[in-house]
């Protein structure tokens, strides 16, 4: 007869811990004062997911009452609504937060298991799936039985294959977090049934596809759509100005094209909006005025190619603007940012700016870091001095050739922060007067005194 190998030694001994645990847990109990236990069948689901996750055979000796007695951190249990002696599953949490490493080499999900915790509403793992071959999420771990309000999945590299469609099952799911995964494919478009859904994260993935489903503007609840560092082409969908209570959209580090859709100026609750590093181009739609709530605007590193956009002045909470890497070209507008109040951080960086910087951007009282660098900026630099010296080394002019410093305007530490020359012979048009006015300064009297003596001399002639 063959020998048993250690991997089934092994199961098969998990497997009589199990039992025998599941059987002290609920046996010890008496009718009288009997406290709130798990039934039975979701006791073994624990123990199995343990078992397919830690991998350590002594856990279900070591927490045989893991709700009560011996609780792992972990694990969050609830008293049954219609019975105080039954208690619910309704958490199951796999981090370094709870166990260092989280789960073991080869951890695998099994839907069977999970799909034994139908009370279960969050389940999270991070960092569970990193040294393993690679690990598809089952389809069959998602059905309309579920009770999931949340399930995040997240610092998982070793977590790949195609998001499931069956995703769509769960609908009471309020939370998806699939972020720094190795997930693989394109969005699915079943994904837009899930209308009570408020939280959306896929970032840090290798989506692709060729555009962003049309569906996922249904999700009428959303207020936190994050797309970003993946491979997404296609254009921003129009359908995304339909999410009335989206607050956050992060669609960054894409391969989005085409331009922004006015629709997008319907998001009325939008706070956070990120574009950047894509291929969009210019000019912005005039509706993006309608984003009152707008605090964050990131569109760097698209090719928009216009002139600054006239359109971000009448966005009054905007605190941070990023438009550097833009293509932008012509002059800093004077007026274009003065109804900024708030804002907080402005960059104008690598483009194709000319002209003065407009001194108008000083009086703005909140503005700490200012970017203005490698454009093609020209003149004196006149911004004020208490800004010059308040900003620091956040004000950031380099690259811009024909920028200069007037003399005696800043002192020598603030000069050193602009990083510029002196005007005096540089051919500005402001050092140029400054220059003309010191010269009627030191010969005016002369030309005075040498005209009272030719008057002098014509009288006594």
């Amino acid at each position: 007869m063959a020998s048993s190998s250690p991997s089934s030694l092994l199961s098969a001994g998990v497997s009589i811990l199990l039992i025998q645990a599941v059987a002290v847990s609920v046996g010890v109990a008496t009718a009288g004062d009997a406290p709130a236990q798990l039934p039975r069948s979701e006791l073994a689901a624990i123990f199995r997911v343990m078992a397919d996750l830690l991998g350590d055979p002594t856990w279900p000796q070591l927490h045989p009452r893991p709700c009560t007695d011996t609780p792992w951190p972990g694990l969050q249990c609830e008293l049954a609504p219609d019975d105080s002696t039954r208690l619910r599953s309704t958490r199951l949490h796999f981090g370094p937060d709870v166990s260092t490493p989280p789960c073991r080499p080869g951890a695998r999900l099994a839907a069977p298991a999970i799909l034994g915790l139908p009370h279960l509403r969050t389940l999270s793992l991070f960092g569970c799936f990193v040294d393993a071959g690679p690990v598809e999420l089952p389809p069959a771990l998602f059905t309309n039985a579920s009770s999931l309000e949340q399930l995040v999945l997240k610092s998982n590299p070793g977590l790949t294959g195609r998001i499931p469609a069956t995703l769509t099952n769960l609908k009471s799911l309020q939370v998806l977090s699939l972020s720094q995964n190795g997930f693989h494919g394109e969005i699915p478009r079943e994904l837009g049934g899930l209308a009570a859904l408020q939280q959306l994260d896929l970032s840090y993935n290798n989506i692709t596809g060729e555009q962003i489903p049309e569906e996922i503007g249904g999700m009428a609840s959303l207020s936190i759509l994050d797309l970003s560092w993946n491979s997404i082409g296609g254009g921003v969908p129009a359908a995304l100005g339909g999410l009335k209570m989206l607050q956050k959209a992060d669609l960054s580090y894409n391969r989005l094209a085409g331009v922004v859709p006015p629709e997008i100026g319907s998001l009325k609750e939008l706070v956070f909006l990120d574009l950047s590093h894509n291929g969009l181009a210019g000019p912005l739609p005039a509706s993006l005025a309608g984003l009152a709530k707008l605090q964050y605007l990131l569109l760097q590193d698209n090719p928009i190619g216009t002139a600054v956009p006239a359109v971000v002045g009448s966005l009054r909470r905007l605190q941070v603007l990023g438009l550097s890497g833009c293509n932008l070209t012509g002059p800093i507008p004077r007026g274009a940012f003065a109804a900024l109040g708030s804002l907080m951080a402005l960059s104008l960086d690598r483009n194709r700016l000319d002209g003065p910087i407009p001194a108008s951007l000083g009086a703005l009282p909140h503005l700490g870091q200012l970017n203005l660098s490698q454009n093609r900026l020209a003149g004196e630099i006149a911004l004020p001095v208490e800004f010059v010296a308040r900003l620091g080394r956040r004000l950031d002019v380099r690259g811009n050739e024909e920028l200069c410093v007037g003399q005696g305007r800043y002192s020598g530490l603030q000069a050193s922060y602009l990083r510029a020359p002196p005007c005096v012979g540089r051919g500005s048009t402001n050092g140029t007067a400054a220059l003309d006015e010191g010269t009627a300064g030191v010969y005016g009297p002369v030309v005075g005194l040498v005209c009272h003596l030719l008057v002098l001399l014509v009288l006594e002639l």
